[in-house]
C-alpha cells in the first residue's frame, strides 16, 4: 500500500476508534462527527489511490465516492448520504443544546455500528 494511502487509512482507523471511545463516554454528538470523519478519510485513501493526488479538502462523502470511482451498493450510498447530511450540524451547530437532544445513545450507536461495517467494506476495496 502506498505511503500516502496508508496514512489516510491509519488516520481513518484512529478516528473510528475515537468514535467508539466517545460513544462509551456519552459524547454522542461527537461520536457521529468522528464516524463521518473516519469514513471521509477512508474515502480519501481511495481517492489518493485512484488519482495519485492529494484528495480535495471536502467533507462531502458523496463527492468522494465519485472521485474514488467507486461503485457501491445503494444501502451504503444512502448511509453515506445520510451521514454527510447529519454531520453538518455536528460540525457547525446552530443550537448545540438541540443537537444534543437530537442525537441520543440509540442514534449514535446505530451510526457507529453502520460506520464500522462501511469502513471495513471500503477498506477491503483498497490495494494491499
Amino acid at each position: 500500500m502506498d505511503k500516502e494511502v496508508k496514512n489516510w487509512v491509519d488516520s481513518a482507523h484512529y478516528d473510528l476508534e475515537t468514535a467508539a471511545h466517545l460513544f462509551n463516554t456519552g459524547r454522542y454528538v461527537y461520536t457521529i462527527f468522528m464516524c463521518h470523519l473516519s469514513l471521509e478519510k477512508i474515502l480519501k485513501a481511495k481517492v489518493q489511490e485512484v488519482t495519485g493526488k492529494v484528495p480535495p479538502k471536502t467533507h462531502n462523502l458523496r463527492y468522494l465516492v465519485k472521485l474514488g470511482k467507486l461503485e457501491i451498493p445503494e444501502d451504503i450510498f444512502e448511509f453515506l448520504s445520510k451521514l454527510s447530511d447529519v454531520s453538518i450540524p455536528t460540525r457547525y451547530p446552530r443550537d448545540f443544546n438541540q443537537l444534543i437532544e437530537s442525537y441520543k445513545r440509540e442514534a449514535a450507536n446505530e451510526y457507529l455500528d453502520k460506520t464500522k461495517e462501511v469502513f471495513e467494506w471500503l477498506r477491503r476495496l483498497l490495494k494491499q
